[in-house]
């Protein structure tokens, strides 16, 4: 008989991260458990008062401040942000736009439209490379 398999758990950091929120925030027991594969799903698909809560107001993890604000994690360190935030300081920011926050965004829109670019040239080379193997292709069955 083979023993049962234990579920697969993993720390509330990864949690907290999966989830979309800071983990200093999140209740103790949350902080001081583990969280299995079952419960992070349940915790995903109907999230309790302080997951939402945690979600609409903050305070917000780097990733997520970051990606309301438009820019990269690097860039919130270039910017002097190194702590987490509030939606409302989020929302502050982006009325007000400090410096450095335009220049950011302006190296990330810049950055976007550079990988559009470089996908369309590679996506143009495929187009051509294909075109060249068809004519060969003919051209090897009409001399056939």
């Amino acid at each position: 008989m083979t023993p049962a398999k234990s579920p697969q758990t993993m720390k509330p950091a990864t949690a907290a991260k999966k989830l979309g929120v800071l983990l200093e925030a999140t209740p103790d027991e949350f902080q001081q458990g583990t969280v299995t594969r079952t419960e992070l799903d349940e915790l995903l698909s109907t999230p309790p008062e302080w997951v939402v809560q945690l979600r609409q107001t903050g305070p917000h993890p780097r990733q997520i401040i970051a990606s309301k604000l438009g820019v990269t994690i690097s860039g919130l360190a270039r910017g002097g942000v190194t702590e987490p935030l509030t939606t409302a300081e989020i929302h502050d920011l982006l009325a007000n736009r400090p410096e450095w926050l335009v220049r950011e965004r302006a190296t990330q829109a810049e950055v976007r439209r550079e990988a559009v670019r470089v996908k369309q040239q590679g996506e143009d080379k495929a187009r051509k490379a294909a075109h060249l193997a068809r004519q060969e292709s003919q051209r090897a069955a009409a001399g056939n």
